[in-house]
């Protein structure tokens, strides 16, 4: 039985493999970033661990024994193979895409638009993922996210999509009934839907110092994409994206309720750890889902253009 003792190092068994099927110290060295001297160090240390003579040395060339010769052949071999599974293994990586984002963007923005990626790259699989809390990327668990903030994350880069602006949104039957909006000291005749702390700054950016009066909400619901829906049901007046929700607004199931459009100075951005900053499929969901952000920023200019930001 071999002794711990003897049992050959990683990094001699590694350079003698290189050295075998190259046939030359110097150009294992040049392989392995190191040289010459350290690979003929290591395969002598070898030699010594086994008691094997593996290389015959001339001047100008080293030759394999027939012992070498052997055991290189084992060697070549296994590193092979385990070069073919750390290849395999990445070309599996690289077809898999996990992603996370927050409910509304991924439920109304995002997801409808995703026939269009797979049709341009069917390469890779898409895992998504719908959470109100920013998840860990770090942990290896997704690759990339879509996230609302000011695009500073450490340990991310961060690539701006659209800007995070909102405005009343209401069924068109509702239109009427929501012109009591302009007044903070009147109620409108429907409820309010969405959050309260987004009309506050919506009445704040209109000049309203006071904010948000007293009035009554509609039904408390737990997502944006869940406030528009019921706003598309005729069941009150919603607070929301005209980017998000601008399918809504284009098939007409929306209108704006009021022109205003506020802003709380944040914007959605698409991040990855800035270790994966060189994967392919990072990149190529980055470009596309870019090219998709511009075209809607683009048709949303006359909201964007007009919105007014308040300090959070």
């Amino acid at each position: 039985m071999v002794s711990e003792r003897r049992f050959p190092s990683l990094s001699a068994i590694r350079a003698f493999e290189a050295a075998a099927r190259l046939g030359s110290f110097a150009k294992a060295a040049q392989e392995l970033d190191t040289t010459a001297a350290s690979v003929s160090y290591h395969v002598r240390r070898l030699e010594e661990q086994t008691g094997v003579r593996l290389f015959l040395r001339h001047p100008h060339r080293v030759v394999l024994t027939a012992s070498g010769e052997l055991i290189a052949r084992e060697a070549i071999s296994a590193f092979a193979a385990l070069r073919a599974s750390f290849a395999q293994a990445a070309e599996a990586d690289e077809a898999q895409l996990a992603l996370t984002t927050l409910p509304s963007l991924g439920t109304s923005w995002l997801t409808p638009k995703l026939g269009r990626f797979r049709a341009k790259h069917p390469e890779i699989a898409l895992e998504l993922d719908l959470s109100a809390e920013a998840q860990d990327l770090s942990a290896s668990r997704y690759d990339a996210a879509i996230r609302n903030g000011h695009g500073r994350w450490p340990g991310l880069r961060s690539a701006e999509l659209f800007p995070s602006i909102f405005m009343p949104l209401c069924a068109p039957q509702l239109r009427e009934a929501a012109a009591a909006l302009a007044d903070p000291r009147t109620a409108p005749e429907v409820p309010l839907l969405g959050r309260p702390d987004w009309w506050r700054l919506w009445y704040r950016a209109r000049g309203h110092a006071d904010g948000l009066p007293s009035r009554r909400f509609g039904t408390n619901l737990s997502a944006e994409y869940l406030d528009i829906a019921a706003a598309v049901a005729g069941q009150g007046i919603a607070i929301g994206s005209p980017i998000l929700f601008r399918n809504e607004i284009q098939a007409g199931r929306l209108v704006p309720a009021h022109d205003f459009v506020a802003s709380d100075g944040r914007a959605f951005w698409f991040v990855y750890p800035l270790v994966r900053q060189h994967s392919g499929k990072i990149a190529r969901f980055g470009e596309w889902i870019a090219d998709e952000a511009a075209r809607d920023l683009a048709a949303a200019q006359s909201f964007v253009r007009r919105a007014v930001t308040v300090a959070t």
